[in-house]
């Protein structure tokens, strides 16, 4: 259906702004959305709209044609699969996974860490797969997913881990060619279970703010909870796309649960990451940040685990 072109309307007093969009099409169902992509390849998917719809309307996207898929429902909610991964659908806002039993139960970090995006409007509208095929490195779901080994995919058909979904800053691997649209996030079972995490995201002020730096980690203890077993910890804004510090998570394999640990292991997260300057911030402060925040969601994740230091 088309849209009518840029201009304002009044009603009520007020003065409403209309979007520059060639045409807006409305898929009821992935095969649909699949087939207007194809159809059109250069429009846009829009899910909620809380990115696509404010770049509108400041100009970036005038003449665009949108596929809406928000009206597919099979595309939301949290279910576990047969083999124990834990599926998020696309279309799964922000406030619903904050709430989801499933995810309170066995990764509930995630929730904490899309509970600080914007306020409780963009919550309730912003969607998992929208802030993830931004492909920016400061979504406050990014560094969470990449640290629990998350994997995206994409129409139902082909699924690749998130460190390879994203490409480049602002850009993700989804096949318009193919008609490709990303149909859920998955948490395989080795990923979550027995893994306890913490996020911190450092921002110039508490609420409603984009993330200076992000930083998730999680652990795995042993049973007697004096070892760690496994970690993980992963940055948005530490780089051009989210990223994890491998590094780190080497050093504190098998290594008994300490103080010591706790700062050898937030040091050890510079050999991997590199922020940049910005007018939010200079890098020498987001690799101390980085640093910091490291120790103290390790802490944090190991005492969520059990441990005692």
């Amino acid at each position: 259906q088309g849209v009518p072109g840029r201009g304002t309307d009044r009603r009520g007093g007020e003065e409403l702004t209309m979007y520059d969009m060639k045409a807006l099409y409305q898929a009821g169902s992935v095969e649909e959305a699949v087939a207007l992509r194809l159809e059109h390849p250069e429009a846009q998917i829009i899910a909620g709209g809380s990115d696509v719809l404010v770049q509108m309307r400041e100009g970036k996207r005038a003449g665009a044609e949108l596929i809406s898929i928000y009206g597919i429902d099979t595309l939301r909610g949290v279910s576990m699969e047969q083999d124990g991964t834990l599926r998020i659908g696309s279309l799964t806002s922000f406030s619903h996974i904050t709430k989801d039993p499933l995810i309170q139960k066995y990764i509930n970090v995630l929730g904490e860490a899309v509970d600080q995006v914007g306020g409780p409007q963009i919550r309730n509208i912003g969607t998992i797969g929208g802030n993830t095929c931004n492909g920016v490195t400061s979504a406050d779901s990014a560094s969470t997913l990449f640290a629990w080994d998350a994997i995206i995919e994409l129409t139902g058909v082909r699924r690749l881990p998130i460190q390879e979904f994203y490409i480049k800053a602002g850009k993700v691997d989804i096949r318009v060619e193919d008609g490709e649209l990303q149909t859920a996030v998955l948490i395989p079972k080795e990923s979550y279970e027995n893994c306890f995490g913490h996020y911190i995201k450092y921002a110039m002020r508490n609420a409603m703010d984009i993330a200076t730096l992000g930083t998730s980690v999680n652990v795995r203890l042993s049973a007697d909870k004096r070892t760690v077993e496994r970690a993980r910890v992963a940055f948005g804004v530490a780089g051009p796309v989210p990223l994890r510090a491998e590094t780190a998570e080497r050093l504190a394999t098998g290594q008994p649960v300490s103080f010591e640990l706790a700062e050898a292991f937030a040091h050890a997260v510079t050999a991997d990451i590199n922020p940049r300057d910005s007018w939010r911030a200079a890098k020498d402060f987001r690799l101390h940040i980085a640093v910091e925040s490291a120790k103290r969601a390790f802490l944090e994740a190991v005492r969520l685990a059990g441990g005692e230091m």
